[in-house]
């Protein structure tokens, strides 16, 4: 299984999507390729900003390693899953991918725990460290989803 999250930066939302995937894989004997990218491309080549690599070491997962990169279509090629972590983000996805746009691999993260509800993970950037946690919570809730669903299919 090949998983990738997206969110608009590739610093806050999605750097923390794929750490908890990553650790909740690893913990349940998975052999998954977890991967995260940005849709504006504004912080490509940065790690993850500090309140998310605070917040995901307090849950004892190191996301600081990770390194920014752009989301672009061929990711259509190289994943099975790629999940948005806001609607806005999914719109991106969408026309970046254009005709390799996939709708039944390409949908909201937290569709797997609010199906058909369009919710989005609140993006924290620039607000204070509770955001953060809260952003932290839903991610997980659904990576527990998410590992629930698919691990049943192997």
């Amino acid at each position: 299984m090949k998983i990738l999250m997206v969110c608009l930066g590739n610093i806050c939302r999605s750097p923390l999507a794929e750490g908890i995937l990553k650790d909740k894989a690893a913990k349940a004997g998975l052999n998954w390729i977890i991967d995260s990218a940005g849709t504006n491309g504004y912080h490509i080549g940065e790690h993850p900003h500090q309140l998310s690599q605070k917040v995901a070491m307090q849950n004892g997962i190191d996301i600081s390693k990770q390194i920014s990169r752009s989301f672009v279509k061929e990711d259509f090629d190289n994943f099975d899953k790629i999940y948005a972590m806001a609607d806005d983000v999914l719109g991106d996805i969408r026309y970046i991918a254009r005709e390799k746009f996939d709708a039944d691999r390409a949908v909201l993260l937290l569709d797997e725990i609010y199906p058909n509800q369009n919710v989005d993970v609140p993006d924290p950037w620039s607000r204070p460290e509770a955001e953060y946690h809260k952003a932290f919570d839903l991610i997980d809730k659904a990576c527990d989803a998410i590992i629930a669903k698919y691990k049943k299919t192997i």
